[in-house]
């Protein structure tokens, strides 16, 4: 018995220790390449320099599952109702802009493990709206991206405007 205890304690002590540890020092430079990756994907979805802008907008998000995203004071969580989504927005609005294009305001990237970062920035579209004068859309974008079979995909956003 009075063995068994020694182990015991011998191995809480172990446990207490290594749960003490603190985690590895970020890679600084690691970080800086997973921020650029996580904004080339989304700035490589939004080129609307080329077709099948709407094609990926959807292919940033895994293509079954949950996904929860939140904009407008709206709620959906599941590709299917995202990918209506975007289906929307494009025909509403993003086939109308002329001269489009993507531009980062501050952009703030987090590792949160091996497969998983959280991206939050501001961002804007300035463009030529249907009435031929200068518009821009704007805002910022919170998006937890899981990394699947080496891909970045986006798993959990909130899009927000500002008022007015």
């Amino acid at each position: 018995m009075r063995t068994v205890r020694r182990r015991s304690t011998g191995l809480l002590a172990v446990v207490a220790l290594v749960g003490c540890q603190r985690p590895p020092a970020p890679d600084p430079a690691a970080d800086r390449a997973l921020a650029d990756t996580l904004k080339a994907r989304i700035e490589t979805a939004y080129d609307f320099s080329r077709p099948g802008v709407a094609e990926r907008m959807v292919d940033l998000y895994p293509a079954t599952g949950r996904i929860v995203s939140a904009s407008g004071g709206q709620i959906v969580s599941t590709a299917d109702s995202l990918r209506a989504g975007i289906a929307a927005f494009w025909r509403n609005t993003g086939q109308n802009m002329r001269d489009a294009r993507w531009t980062w305001g501050p952009v703030f990237v987090d590792r949160l493990g091996p497969d998983a970062a959280v991206l939050t920035g501001t961002w804007s579209i300035p463009h030529i709206a249907p009435t031929g004068r200068p518009h821009v859309l704007q805002g910022a974008w919170t998006a937890v991206f899981r990394r699947f079979q080496g891909r970045w995909l986006i798993v959990t956003e909130h899009l927000s405007t500002p008022p007015g």
